[in-house]
């Protein structure tokens, strides 16, 4: 993965996530990573590691961040309670690509339970070498906040 910027990035997960969490942490080795937790496999509520990757996010002390828990949804529906934040779930690479060209996200979330370790990197090294369009997205992405 190239490592033209030093990208700051905020890493959590749910206990379904964690395994992947652990291995994206470690397949990003030369980033600037904080991870949010959590720290086992042993069952906790995502909300309580979504929420600081989203306010990291959100605060511009991040970059980008990952999310993992088993579908996604529970952390995509949580850092979406962010006004900064702009959290997609992707499950191919394609749309890891079109979250950052056409919407701007700023946070992946990844379905642990229905993606493959290789695919979970491949989207992770998209998801953060992909530039945003701009133009004709940028009105439209205006128009997400609340």
């Amino acid at each position: 993965m190239p490592l033209e910027n030093k990208l700051k990035i905020a890493l959590g997960s749910d206990h379904a996530g964690f395994d992947y969490k652990e291995m994206l942490k470690s397949f990003l080795n030369g980033y600037e990573i904080k991870d949010f937790g959590t720290y086992s496999a042993d069952s906790v509520d995502y909300p309580d590691f979504a929420h600081p990757v989203a306010a990291g996010v959100e605060k511009n002390e991040f970059d980008f961040g990952i999310l993992v828990c088993g579908s996604a949804n529970g952390v995509a529906i949580t850092a979406n309670k962010h006004q900064g934040t702009r959290a997609a779930i992707c499950w191919e690479n394609e749309i890891a690509a079109l979250a950052r060209q056409h919407n701007n996200a700023n946070v992946i979330c990844i379905p642990a339970r229905f993606v493959s370790t290789d695919l979970a990197k491949e989207m992770v090294t998209t998801f953060l070498t992909t530039a945003f369009e701009g133009g004709r997205h940028q009105n439209r992405v205006n128009k997400m906040s609340c």
